[in-house]
């Protein structure tokens, strides 16, 4: 840049006519520039200036009719004020101060009445350009740039009528500039940028300096609309209006300027439509991006066959790209994302010129890639994500070395990658999330790839042992994939790695136990896979992981303690089958749903929803539904068992009780019988009851199947005979049993027990016995 200024300088200068050259002393001048040297501190870049030479015999030092007339002082480590003195130098017209550390405010040179060319750039002046700056009335060079001038910019600058060029960019500016600077006729270069005006509008005057060639105010806190004044500005070549807040059209008349070669409007509000009239043919650069522009893109942009670069990114632009746009010969760089653009790429990109970028991204377009992107053998970057394209990526992008970076991400694409894609030498950004590509990933790797974003596709296969050559991996993204198998040991070698996303996939077995070099991962998920078996201890052994997810898998076993020495910014070690006390560092609400659905998780002492270790050792486990269910049934199936159990004991007791029973009872028969004791004993029941009386009850019981009954007595007695009482009863019973009379009853037979005694008879006088007994003594047997 300094060469360029110099050798403008040079040009600028010999195009200057002299003025008259007035007569001073050479001795006299050679006193003025030794007492220069000494004020400034004797630098050694000066050291030849002596008193036994010639001054215009000095490399600094230029003359004209043996007068000095130019002091170059570029660059020699100044580190001190400018003295006043050095406009002693009657003939002075060229001082060039540039490149030092001079300090303090705006030297002291309205002496230099001569004075045409003066560069004070990038240096450490402060303070304002002073009111006066108009008495270096023969200027036409003036720089001031890359200091610390701050303040207004004074309206007297307006006065320099033989300005030619006016650089006061980046310095600390922080006021006002002048509309009169619209008053210099002259003016070929005004350079205002990188400083804090206030806000301004731009001066309607400034339409004014029909010389203007190059005006340059990025960055200058420009507002309001760009003066319609400026459709005068005819000689320009070069406007660079960049970063600052205009809106409004752009200047219908601006691509009109035949002249114009860069026209630079980016990052501002401007609106409308772009001019449709294309006359500047000779236009090599525009950037219009990062404005609120609509409309279509004009046709007459295919015009400009000296086009290298158009930017119309991040606007509101609509409708199909021009076809002619492919046809330019020297187009390099197009860029036309984040747009509203539809319709197909036209095919003819890449075919007539050495393009290097392709940015497409962020708009509708469909159909399929060019083919012929890579043709002119310079191609560094694709960039087409989030559109509506599909079909397959072009073979010949699989042999494009110079590609950098490829960005397919969230389209329709489908198929596999060309093989050569993934080996590309220069390549280091890899994105095609959100397709449909399938295939399986190779063992090499481009060897400067440090991204890698394939999720949400169709691969499938293993993650290949050749993993481990991918040293200068950053970012792996794989989720939502088809990939199988084992994640292996090779992985954990890629040293550089930051983010690695497995989620998603069918992965099963372990995770690797040994990690060998992951000491920069950041972000580690591998949820919603088969893995199973313990987390690893060496997990916790990543000094800078942030974000951990093992969620949805089958890990068992308890968190290393080693997880609680991680500082996680997010952990989920949800959906598994973790058992036992979770790290105590963990405990916090940080962690609130890093636990779920690992029933057998406790805290010792809980602050998170989970249960108390202590307390859970001693209760009960509880059990699953299933198993609950399982026990009930087997309850159900074991009682009913027991109770047909119960129910065979208690019939099997009764019987044997009853034919216990049957042997206590002692039966006397008086006549032949055609039952047993077993008939009568069996059928005492209410149901046969016919009467009762003070001795006792009478029951009918039939003893046959052709109904012929008998009647039985139930003596009342609940307590034992005494055995003479029992000796007198049997006795008693015996007589009547062999009595025959038509007054007393016939007696079949009498049955004794422990505290009980029967006796019977035919049916034919029951009525008769029940009359007759109701006299009968309690506890014997008588008529």
């Amino acid at each position: 840049m300094s060469e360029l200024r110099l050798s403008f300088l040079f040009l600028l200068f010999i195009s200057i006519p002299l003025k008259l050259i007035s007569s001073q002393d050479i001795d006299t001048e050679r006193t003025v520039l030794l007492n220069l040297k000494k004020q400034l501190g004797n630098p050694p870049a000066i050291g030849s200036w002596n008193s036994s030479s010639s001054p215009c015999d000095w490399p600094e030092i230029n003359c004209t009719a043996n007068s000095v007339t130019e002091v170059h002082l570029r660059d020699k480590n100044i580190m001190v004020r400018i003295p006043p003195t050095i406009c002693d130098l009657k003939n002075l017209t060229f001082l060039d101060l540039a490149d030092n550390y001079i300090p303090g405010e705006f030297p002291t040179l309205h002496n230099c009445s001569k004075l045409q060319i003066l560069d004070l750039s990038q240096n450490y002046f402060v303070g304002p350009i002073p009111d006066q700056i108009d008495r270096l009335s023969t200027l036409f060079y003036l720089d001031i740039s890359g200091n610390n001038f701050s303040g207004n910019i004074p309206p007297s600058i307006g006065r320099l009528s033989e300005l030619q060029t006016l650089s006061i960019y980046q310095n600390q500016f922080n006021g006002t500039f002048p509309k009169e600077i619209g008053n210099l006729s002259n003016l070929e270069y005004l350079g205002m940028a990188y400083n804090k005006f206030v806000p301004m509008n731009i001066p309607q005057e400034f339409g004014q300096l029909r010389k203007l060639r190059n005006l340059w105010m990025a960055i200058t806190n420009l507002i309001g609309e760009i003066p319609e004044s400026f459709n005068n500005l005819s000689s320009l070549n070069h406007l660079d209006l960049s970063r600052n807040n205009l809106e409004g059209p752009i200047p219908i008349r601006l691509f009109s300027f035949k002249n114009l070669t860069h026209v630079y409007l980016f990052h501002n509000k401007l609106s409308g439509e772009i001019p449709k009239s294309i006359d500047a043919l000779n236009m090599v650069e525009i950037d219009l991006s990062m404005n609120n522009l609509t409309g279509s893109i004009p046709e007459d942009f295919g015009k400009l066959q000296y086009l290298d670069f158009l930017n119309l990114l991040s606007n509101q632009l609509t409708g199909e790209l021009p076809t002619s746009i492919g046809l330019l010969p020297a187009l390099r760089d197009f860029r036309v994302f984040q747009n509203k653009l539809t319709g197909v790429l036209p095919p003819e990109f890449g075919l007539h010129s050495k393009l290097e970028g392709f940015e497409v991204s962020q708009n509708q377009f469909s159909g399929q890639l060019p083919e012929n992107l890579c043709d002119g053998g310079v191609l560094q970057g694709v960039v087409a994500h989030t559109n509506n394209l599909s079909g397959l990526v072009p073979k010949s992008l699989g042999n494009c070395p110079t590609l950098r970076t490829f960005q397919l991400h969230n389209n329709k694409f489908s198929g596999e990658i060309p093989q050569g894609i993934w080996t590309t030498f220069n390549l280091s950004t890899l994105m095609l999330s959100n397709n449909s590509f399938s295939g399986k990933l190779p063992s090499e790797l481009a060897w400067n790839m440090s991204r890698v974003e394939i999720n949400d596709n169709r691969f499938s296969g293993e993650i290949p042992l050749g993993i481990a050559s991918w040293s200068n991996l950053v970012v792996l993204k794989a989720s939502n994939n088809f990939f199988s198998g084992k994640i292996p040991k090779e992985i954990t070698n890629l040293s550089r790695l930051i983010t690695l996303l497995l989620d998603g996939n069918d992965f099963s077995g372990q995770l690797p136990s040994e990690i060998i070099s992951w000491r920069q991962l950041i972000t580690l998920n591998v949820s919603n896979n088969k893995l199973s078996g313990e987390i690893p201890a060496a997990i916790g052994s990543l000094p800078d992981l942030l974000e951990l997810d093992l969620s949805e898998n089958q890990f068992s076993g308890e968190i290393p303690p080693e997880i609680g020495n991680l500082k996680l910014n997010s952990l989920n070690l949800s959906s598994n089958q973790l058992v036992g006390m979770i790290p105590n560092q963990l405990d916090n609400l940080a962690y609130e749903n890093s636990f779920l659905n690992n029933t057998d998780l406790c805290a010792d002492h809980p602050i998170l929803k989970l249960p108390d270790c202590y307390s859970k050792l001693h209760e009960p486990k509880k059990l699953s539904s299933k198993f609950l269910a399982m026990i009930l049934a087997l309850a159900i199936l074991v009682s009913l068992i027991i109770l047909l159990l119960t129910l065979f004991l208690v019939r099997d007791y009764r019987r044997k009780k009853s034919g216990q029973h049957l042997a206590t009872w002692k039966q006397t028969s008086f006549q032949s019988l055609n039952f047993t004791k077993g008939n009568i004993l069996s059928n005492l029941t209410d149901n046969n009851l016919i009467g009762s009386g003070g001795s006792g009850k009478v029951y009918r019981i039939v003893i046959n199947r052709s109904g012929e009954s008998v009647a039985v007595k139930k003596i009342w007695n609940s307590k034992k005979l005494d055995h003479k009482l029992e000796k007198e009863f049997f006795a008693e019973v015996e007589i009547l049993g062999y009595i025959r009379h038509s007054n007393i009853v016939k007696l079949l037979c009498c049955i004794s027990g422990e505290d009980q005694s029967f006796w019977y008879t035919s049916t034919w006088r029951i009525r008769a016995l029940i009359d007759g007994f109701m006299g009968i003594r309690e506890g014997q047997c008588q008529e």
